[in-house]
């Protein structure tokens, strides 16, 4: 008969707020009146009833210049131009590739936008085209870039770069885009053994960080060797890392991920997806943020 953890109910600690100091947003809730200012443009998220700008959506009001827009704290993935995203292969089809980014409409992924095997240049042909399911098919995960966002807002994505391509062995989670944080780069080697890709569309990769890097593949290289049982652990370690620092809706990038997995080591990995032992983690990364930040 299989062991049951039983835990008593405990009383838990005040969480404090989220926001860096001096960064706090203006948050407001659907049919809040945002400013009664007639000198102000209406942006995505609100609407202007009786000559009051009110919010349709709930978010934090965002101002540039004149133009007044609310982002909702939780929604699909808009797509914008330079984005890193990882998607996941629906179908082939003719020249093309659908990819599920976690947007309303599912992305676009050309072969003429690709890398084709060994970073070779030149026109796609008629051999090229039939060999689309060799180079990627249906199930298969990718790291793109947005080239493009249409006019209905569906994405075209490009791998034109050799960081770009199929991603081979590791764990994919899967979080609200609004917590991922925008970076210079969103491709990250942690000192504790593994790499991530944090998508900008809330698809974040956690993978073993490669000895060397071939680049002669063109992205398009399998590794299928076992994983280490030491690499596989610190994989689960920040995969359930991440999903804590989600749970007490903590932004995510490098430096959060990395305090966070070093206040979770006194505690074995199962025991990290504990309401108590994520609360108090958490409580040790925001802190040090903080101290950082200060």
């Amino acid at each position: 008969m299989a062991a049951v953890t039983m835990r008593l109910p405990v009383v838990r600690k005040p969480v404090g707020p989220s926001a860096p100091r001096g960064g706090e947003k203006h948050l407001v809730a659907p049919g809040d009146t945002i400013t009664t200012d007639t000198g102000y443009m209406r942006g995505h998220g609100t609407y202007v009833d009786e000559e009051k700008l009110i919010a349709s959506v709930a978010g934090a009001v965002e101002r540039v210049n004149k133009l007044v827009c609310v982002k909702a704290l939780k929604t699909r993935y808009n797509g914008e131009v330079g984005d890193i995203v990882v998607g996941r292969i629906t179908e082939v089809q003719q020249k093309r590739w659908k990819v599920e980014t976690n947007s309303r409409l599912d992305s676009v992924l050309l072969l003429s936008s690709m890398n084709l095997p060994g970073g070779e240049l030149r026109r796609r042909s008629a051999e090229d085209e039939r060999a689309m399911r060799d180079y990627l098919q249906e199930g298969d995960l990718i790291s793109a870039e947005v080239q493009s966002v249409f006019s209905d807002g569906a994405v075209s994505l490009h791998t034109r770069s050799l960081k770009y391509g199929k991603l081979s062995q590791g764990v994919l989670v899967q979080v609200s885009p609004s917590l991922v944080k925008r970076q210079k780069t969103h491709f990250h080697d942690l000192p504790c053994g593994a790499s991530v890709i944090l998508g900008n569309n809330g698809f974040i990769w956690i993978y073993p960080t490669p000895e060397q890097k071939d680049e002669e593949a063109g992205g398009f290289t399998t590794n299928l060797e076992p994983v280490p049982l030491s690499d596989r652990e610190v994989i689960s370690r920040l995969r359930n890392c991440i999903v804590a620092l989600v749970t007490q809706k903590l932004m995510l990038f490098d430096t959060s991920i990395l305090y966070c997995y070093e206040a979770s080591l006194p505690h074995q990995i199962k025991d990290i997806l504990k309401p108590e032992v994520m609360e108090e983690i958490v409580l040790e990364t925001r802190q040090r943020l903080l101290d950082l930040e200060g």
